[in-house]
């Protein structure tokens, strides 16, 4: 359903790590983190200072993960931030060696002729703020309610997903998401989110807490330096009138639990259905400019912010609606403006926000920039160069055999009727899994790159991409599209799709290492494999058939069952407390801590059947359970790990590596015994799948 550790978007390509505070663990002995000669090693921990049985995060990744302190240029540190670091310096000097030479390849040429406009940081501060300022001009421009629909509509853009990425933000008032209709499989429809918000999410502006009072005290302060550098006069005024109407937009968002509420979200309106529903906006004129004059059929995931925010549109005075739209412009575009940009965009969601100390590297901000433009064109160049034929072959193998096993599973459970046993096997049977790199690389034979123009290849690359979605409207649905690419070190399981994406990325150590031992390899990517086969059978994934239709194909008695085991997940990681005063969300993460269960069980059980016939490996289980906890090192500053509690479906590390408890083989494998922290009763041990 989820990437499996990222919460991650296209447009920009974002990789929020799956994030552990740093000095907090499971039992409250600290935590730790590593370094990336150590990720890449999945052998039993040199010295363990706690009994598995205490704190098996501790005891795998122990003294060696303490020693370890997060990059000044992070918020957070781990196996996946090592990896996708590691992976994107390799890029970048591919990338950065594209100079040397003309290219023949025209998607090789746009990739160097996009990284160096923005690495040529003298030439925009050169420019200023001349490149943005006809932008400004429109905005300054607006007349008019119409006008305004026209420029809210013009700035839609496709960057959010409610389903694969669980990405439900933008600054946009509202986002678009173009996929297959949850009702019809036939046809794919435009689902549109709420936005509109500079903080992540409604919960910060609506906590009364200390901490958030002075974020937002902030925020506002950096909304107010943001108009003043673009030139706008009275900017802390300014400032105070658009944080007023992004509090009041918050008001009507839906919050993060109900955001990931499939049946929530599945609202379908026709395009005459909003004038009534939402009044306030011009929705014609809306529409009209967001290239969705002709749509008839859409799914208004969340319907409380469509009406509220279209009431906003009505009520509040146009001047304030126009420093909205000057200030998300600059905000949204700052990394690309001088550097004073820039750097007040980091000062806030960097260090205040995130607890960052210190802005990456030019070079690194500069390939983010170009995989999210040119995602398949970079993502083509590190397969050629990184991506051997004998790894997919080998992945592809531990695919089938993990396959097999989830299903020997549903066929074991005994309490599940024949008839949903059936529909789960058809889901199974119809599952397809890409890995590597897509079928077929995209090409952008349409998209204008312009060496020296750095803030319009952005601009041009993000309507680009938006254009391709849109595309999407008058065709049928693609179950082997990717939503991915293959420089992205993560996983995902698409529902719609009743598909599997696994990039060439993640295909590396920790996760997988063709010189590794089986044992190593099922632990590490095999539970990761089994995490996103398992999202088809989570509290979300189970909602959608075999052809990604949203229906109930289970039975009244499966149903009760499959709860019930659920509610016990829930209160398990309930009772995980981060911080004195903020507890995991049970509920929250629930879909990803029921695929981190059923997928290490299931990579256990393809582990075992894969060994039949060979020399018993002594300590396998171990090998096997220690390569699990070591693909879940990662710490993270206090900011960034509270701000993961409050948004993100994704535990926190520790806890997730201590799903283990639930295993009954981890228990002889480490001699496990009652009394010890994670010890529990057989009967208290979650099974689901």
């Amino acid at each position: 359903m989820h990437g499996l550790r990222f919460s991650w978007s296209r447009t920009p390509v974002q990789a929020a790590i799956i994030l552990a505070l740093a000095g907090v663990s499971l039992t409250g002995l600290p935590a730790r983190a590593h370094d990336q000669q150590g990720a890449a090693s999945a052998a039993a921990p040199a010295v363990a200072q706690a009994l598995p049985g205490d704190d098996f995060y501790d005891y795998v990744n122990g003294d060696w993960l303490r020693a370890t302190e997060i990059p000044t240029d992070r918020s957070s540190w781990g196996s996946f931030a090592m990896l996708a670091n590691a992976t994107n310096e390799r890029i970048i000097g591919l990338v950065e060696g594209l100079a040397a030479a003309p290219q023949a390849d025209a998607s090789a040429r746009q990739v160097s002729d996009f990284y160096r406009s923005w690495m040529d940081e003298a030439a925009i501060e050169a420019k200023g703020w001349a490149p943005i300022k006809p932008l400004l001009k429109k905005i300054d421009g607006i007349r008019d309610q119409a006008g305004l629909a026209r420029a809210l509509g013009k700035s839609l853009r496709a960057d959010v997903d409610p389903l694969n990425a669980t990405n439900f933000y933008t600054e946009n008032l509202f986002g678009l998401w173009v996929a297959q209709d949850l009702n019809d499989t036939t046809r794919n429809v435009a689902y549109l989110l709420q936005g509109g918000l500079g903080l992540p999410d409604r919960a910060f502006y609506q906590s009364d807490s200390a901490r958030m009072q002075g974020l937002r005290a902030g925020y506002q302060a950096h909304i107010a330096a943001m108009l003043k550098q673009a030139g706008y006069r009275d900017a802390p005024a300014r400032a105070a009138r658009v944080f007023a109407l992004e509090q009041q937009i918050a008001a009507s968002h839906a919050s993060r639990e109900d955001s990931a509420d499939v049946a929530k979200g599945n609202n379908a309106w026709r395009a005459a259905d909003f004038a009534s529903k939402a009044p306030g906006l011009d929705w014609k004129a809306f529409f009209e400019a967001a290239g969705l004059g002709r749509q008839n059929d859409f799914i208004v995931w969340h319907p409380t912010a469509m009406t509220g925010s279209a009431a906003l549109v009505a009520s509040v005075p146009l001047a304030t609606w126009k420093d909205f739209l000057a200030f998300h412009a600059v905000n949204h575009f700052s990394t690309i403006l001088p550097k004073a940009a820039a750097d007040q965009r980091f000062a806030f969601y960097g260090s205040a926000l995130s607890g960052t100390p210190q802005q990456s590297l030019r070079s690194k901000r500069a390939l983010a920039a170009t995989n999210a433009a040119l995602s398949d064109a970079v993502g083509k160049l590190y397969v050629e160069r990184y991506f051997p034929p004998e790894s997919k072959a080998r992945v592809q193998d531990m695919v089938t055999n993990i396959v097999a096993a989830f299903s020997r599973r549903i066929d074991k459970l005994d309490w599940m009727a024949p008839a949903t046993k059936a529909q789960a096997q058809e889901k199974l049977k119809t599952l397809y899994v890409g890995v590597g790199y897509p079928e077929q690389w995209e090409s952008y034979a349409g998209l204008r790159v312009v060496r020296g123009d750095a803030l319009g290849n952005v601009q041009r690359a993000e309507q680009f991409h938006y254009r391709q979605e849109l595309a999407k409207l008058g065709q049928s649905p693609d179950r082997k599209a990717w939503a991915m690419p293959a420089q992205l070190v993560n996983a995902v399981n698409l529902p719609l799709q009743n598909a599997l994406n696994f990039p060439a990325a993640i295909l590396q150590p920790p996760f997988f290492d063709p010189q590794a031992s089986d044992a190593a390899n099922y632990g590490g990517i095999g539970a990761t494999i089994g995490h996103e086969i398992s999202h088809s059978f989570d509290d979300q994934g189970a909602q959608f058939d075999a052809q990604g239709k949203l229906r109930d194909w289970w039975t009244p008695a499966d149903l009760a069952h499959f709860q019930a085991a659920s509610k016990q997940l829930v209160e398990q990681f309930a009772a995980y407390k981060l911080f004195p005063d903020l507890a995991v969300n049970g509920q929250l993460t629930l879909s990803e801590n029921l695929a981190d269960l059923a997928g290490v069980a299931a990579a256990y059980d393809a582990f075992t059947l894969s060994q039949q016939g060979k020399p018993a490996q002594p300590g396998a289980d171990r090998e096997f359970f220690v390569g699990y906890g070591v693909s879940w090192r990662s710490k993270a500053r206090e900011a960034a790990a509270r701000q993961q509690i409050l948004t993100d479906g994704h535990a926190p590390a520790q806890y997730r590596a201590a799903t283990v408890r639930n295993l009954d083989a981890w228990y002889p494998a480490f001699d496990v015994k009652p009394g010890q922290q994670l010890y529990l009763v057989p009967e208290q041990r979650v099974r689901v799948w």
